[in-house]
């Protein structure tokens, strides 16, 4: 599996993706909202786009879609209950189910409600695994629940899927975040030496190379992956005077993004 990560440079701060079979030149676009950078990155490297998989129906997401489909024939997949979000869906697919990518690329379909509730993620097993998770999880940070979304269900998702996954599972995510969701760790945490470690790092970047993290690393710096951390419940306290004694793990998520929200 070959994976090009495409910074769009845009206010929304996007990333897209092109997943590619090294056997065939076929290639997997996911969420290509610049779909010329898309397709400029793909002739580069001499690939054809065959499809396009869309990880949620929001438009910085999706927007790309008809210039990608033109330009390729692409088919387009999403989430079994996008269809009526998303134009031109070929395939639905529900979790569990696979996307096959020339002759070495398979990538593990699954639901990710909570962003959307039509969410997706693409997992990739093998020597490295990876995890494309669109707008569910970021680094350092987690999706909001504006626009259609719902945080007991983004939770789930988090609590049941994404803290299961391995250690090494690296994460390519749909935006770049990372500064400040690493700021606002440090502000519910601020002994929290992994996060203040990485941000230096990562303070003034350039998302056009920055680095990936893994699930390993999320674990230690994403407030939304130290539900039981007694640092970050002491400090959510503060906000909420009424938090019980020792809250649950569900609780402490809604608060946190709670305040996320107007971070």
């Amino acid at each position: 599996m070959i994976i090009e990560r495409i910074w769009t440079d845009n206010a929304y701060r996007n990333y897209n993706y092109l997943i590619a079979c090294g056997e065939t030149g076929e290639a997997l676009a996911i969420d290509p909202l610049d779909a010329q950078k898309c397709l400029n990155a793909a002739r580069v490297r001499g690939w054809q786009i065959t499809q396009i998989l869309n990880t949620h129906e929001h438009r910085d997401h999706t927007g790309g879609n008809d210039a990608v489909v033109g330009a390729t024939g692409a088919k387009i997949i999403a989430h079994h209950r996008a269809g009526s979000k998303i134009a031109g869906v070929s395939r639905g697919v529900k979790a569990g189910d696979v996307v096959k990518v020339g002759k070495t690329v398979e990538l593990e379909c699954l639901d990710t409600p909570g962003h959307t509730m039509c969410h997706v993620c693409l997992r990739a097993h093998g020597d490295r695994p990876a995890l494309f998770s669109g707008d569910t999880l970021f680094n350092a940070g987690a999706g909001n629940c504006h626009n259609g979304g719902n945080v007991a269900d983004l939770y789930t998702t988090f609590a049941e899927q994404l803290a299961t996954l391995p250690d090494d599972t690296v994460i390519y995510p749909g935006h770049d975040y990372i500064e400040n969701n690493l700021r606002f760790t440090l502000a519910r945490e601020p002994d929290n030496a992994a996060a203040r470690e990485r941000l230096q790092r990562e303070s003034g970047h350039d998302a056009a190379t920055a680095d990936v993290t893994t699930i390993g690393e999320e674990r230690q710096f994403n407030t939304f992956l130290r539900l039981t951390s007694p640092s970050v419940i002491a400090h959510l306290r503060e906000q909420f005077p009424d938090l019980p004694d020792k809250p649950d793990p569900r609780t402490v998520f809604t608060k946190l993004r709670e305040l996320r929200n107007r971070w």
